[in-house]
């Protein structure tokens, strides 16, 4: 039978790239992470890591071994907190994943009111793209996620409650504009993966827009627009956390869909219900 503690070790110097940094981690002896590396191996009869100069990589064995055993642990951790959760909420713990605009408007007001309910219940938050946080879910390595979609459905395999519709806005100097009107402008995109939403709204509107900037960030994105640099993009929630009053933001037709979603047969640990009540309160000012 796998040790648990070992594969907790194996877990680390996986997400840590070596064993100096996982006993760092886990505040073990930098000989001790060896050790039970080395035991690993002697249990599975497979070799798992191997030497490359000072350091270490893990082998295909070690790979695979290694993501089985951050899901195994990331289950282990939550039963942990569900039981501590049993005892009445006045312990638990709850592990969220979210969009850096989710985190920076709806999830601090709900986070506030888990804290004033329930002071005794840990919160856990994570910055994470929804393909991201639904993964995290799937792993176990979080309890709960708020993801945005702009499809009607979720995956089959995630429990999810929508929440609000979050409306898109159009950045750009003058009120009125639409997408097409800025079909030969400079565009401001995000990263490859963030941009995909802008790209579709653009060939919908009739134009493939030319990406002069790259940038998630908010802040950046408006000041490249306040000074003529581009056009862009943005939603609501975003907007919420930061609106410079120099540019001008225009509704378009088209809205992202932001859910709760957990994973796994219900009921949910008592913590994690806990915060989506929560949630859902702190939701209704958005819908």
């Amino acid at each position: 039978m796998l040790d648990l503690v070992r594969l907790r070790v194996l877990a680390a110097v996986a997400a840590h790239g070596s064993v100096t940094k996982a006993a760092k981690h886990l505040h073990y002896a930098q000989p001790s992470v060896s050790h039970h590396l080395a035991r690993l191996e002697a249990e599975t009869g497979a070799r798992l890591v191997q030497r490359v100069g000072r350091g270490i990589r893990l082998t295909p064995e070690g790979e695979l071994l290694a993501r089985r055993a951050a899901e195994i642990i990331g289950r282990v951790d939550a039963a942990e907190a569900e039981l501590e959760a049993m005892v009445g909420l006045r312990t638990g713990r709850v592990r969220v994943a979210g969009f850096q605009s989710a985190l920076s408007t709806l999830v601090p007001e709900a986070a506030a009111a888990l804290r004033r309910d329930h002071p005794g219940i840990q919160l856990q938050l994570v910055d994470a793209h929804p393909v991201a946080a639904m993964e995290m879910l799937r792993t176990g390595e979080v309890d709960a996620a708020v993801v945005f979609r702009y499809e009607e459905d979720l995956p089959g395999d995630i429990r999810g409650v929508h929440l609000f519709d979050d409306p898109m806005y159009l950045l750009s100097a003058r009120a009125g504009d639409t997408l097409l009107d800025h079909r030969r402008s400079a565009w401001i995109g995000g990263c490859v993966r963030c941009r995909q939403e802008l790209l579709e709204l653009c060939e919908a509107a009739g134009f493939t827009p030319e990406i002069a900037y790259t940038s998630d960030e908010i802040i950046v994105q408006q000041a490249l627009v306040a000074t003529g640099l581009g056009v862009t993009t943005a939603p609501g929630l975003a907007l919420r956390t930061h609106r410079r009053d120099d540019i001008e933001a225009t509704e378009i037709d088209r809205s992202r869909r932001i859910h709760l979603v957990t994973y796994g047969e219900p009921p949910d640990p008592p913590a994690t219900t806990a915060f989506i009540a929560a949630l859902h309160v702190a939701a209704e000012q958005y819908a």
